[in-house]
């Protein structure tokens, strides 16, 4: 199977969260490089907020602001402001900007995209943080041309966070029961596959299926080339432990199986995304983080 031209052009064309924009050079500069090599600039460059101790890294309120960048091209603008060197130069842990689990991913993405290999964001959960539970995460799809598939690519996990993690397989080929979209998740809970108690964000003890619904709408999103923060909200987001009717129920249902099969439903989901205004993303969104609207 070839993927068809315009999954290619739309996946590898700079979209406003994945465009380097001024910082284009600094992508081209880098060498060419197989895929854990890619992620490892990265790894140089972020430090993951929660995971920073790890590193000998204590985060003042200041250094926690990047968190809330959206754009690459602004991420960029922070790592060059603290360290102008090439970007593959790992920088030391307490001079990386602060980030998570997104942040790998858009970087990652913009990286793959500058070297013409379609990549997109996803969002969802991954079963391989904490035992029993599927925390809340995002990793990078990218297609891979000689073995005509999409595989995902955990840009987050380095050596260290190996040591850490029960992660027991290939980072740049993560098997698809241990990273679940959150369509999928969702399609299985709603079937009585899985519990949706195991679904959220065991740092703050959150779960359930209303976070499901919240990932499932970022996915979405993601999908359309717009990646938004974890904590973005707008819509028919559902508030914590708020009880989702059978309308907004449905309205998921079918969100979460065209998330399943994009490459058959993509024009079908944009179309539903413009449509529906439960659905469309409007020019701000809540930062549930920072309680505050920001223009986007």
């Amino acid at each position: 199977m070839r993927l068809h031209r315009q999954f290619t052009s739309f996946y590898t064309s700079p979209a406003v969260m994945t465009s380097p924009g001024r910082h284009q050079h600094r992508l081209d500069a880098v060498s060419p490089r197989d895929l854990a090599g890619l992620a490892a600039i990265g790894h140089g460059l972020i430090v993951h907020e929660y995971i920073a101790p790890a590193y000998g890294v204590e985060l003042s309120d200041e250094d926690r602001a990047s968190v809330h960048i959206r754009p690459v091209e602004r991420l960029l603008d922070r790592i060059a402001d603290r360290d102008d060197r090439p970007l593959e130069i790992a920088r030391e842990p307490g001079a990386r900007i602060a980030g998570n689990c997104r942040h790998f991913t858009v970087f990652l993405v913009a990286l793959l995209r500058g070297r013409g290999v379609p990549a997109r964001a996803r969002c969802g959960f991954g079963g391989y943080f904490v035992t029993g539970w599927f925390e809340d995460h995002w990793v990078c799809e990218y297609w891979n041309d000689a073995q005509e598939r999409w595989i995902l690519v955990d840009p987050q996990i380095d050596q260290r966070q190996r040591g850490m993690f029960p992660v027991d397989f290939d980072v740049t080929d993560v098997p698809r029961d241990r990273f679940l979209t959150a369509g999928e998740a969702w399609i299985r809970c709603r079937a009585g596959e899985l519990d949706p108690a195991v679904f959220g964000l065991s740092v703050i003890g959150e779960s359930g299926l209303w976070w499901i619904a919240g990932n499932l709408m970022r996915d979405a999103a993601a999908l359309l080339n717009l990646e938004l923060l974890p904590w973005d909200s707008w819509g028919a987001m559902p508030a914590p432990d708020q009880p989702i009717g059978d309308d907004l129920a449905a309205l998921f249902d079918r969100v979460a199986a065209l998330t399943r099969t994009p490459e058959s439903s993509l024009d079908e989901l944009r179309l539903l995304f413009q449509s529906d205004d439960r659905l469309t993303v409007p020019s701000s969104v809540h930062n549930a983080v920072l309680d505050r609207d920001e223009a986007l």
